[in-house]
């Protein structure tokens, strides 16, 4: 454990960060197994929801060092990407 008061305190901070980023990976994952199942099922106008919302919510985490900005352009691609092969 820290001695020094500014550690203590970044150690709370660094804390409070990781429950953020940990949420929003989360939903941004909850989203993503909610697209596949949409698709699966043939439903492409629901999976076009999905994916703006997905996109939206991977580029606002890449925009908060949640996730890399080009990890985040990957995954948008590659979902847009099924999505059209099925369409």
């Amino acid at each position: 454990m820290a001695n020094i008061k500014s550690a203590k305190k970044r150690i709370l901070v660094i804390n409070k960060k990781t429950e953020v980023n940990k949420s929003r990976k989360s939903e941004i994952k909850t989203y993503i197994k909610k697209f596949e199942t949409v698709l699966n099922e043939g439903n492409l106008e629901q999976a076009k929801e999905y994916l703006k919302v997905i996109e939206k919510k991977l580029y606002q985490a890449a925009a908060k060092n949640t996730i890399h900005k080009k990890a985040a352009s990957r995954k948008v691609s590659r979902l847009a990407n099924r999505l059209n092969k099925i369409a």
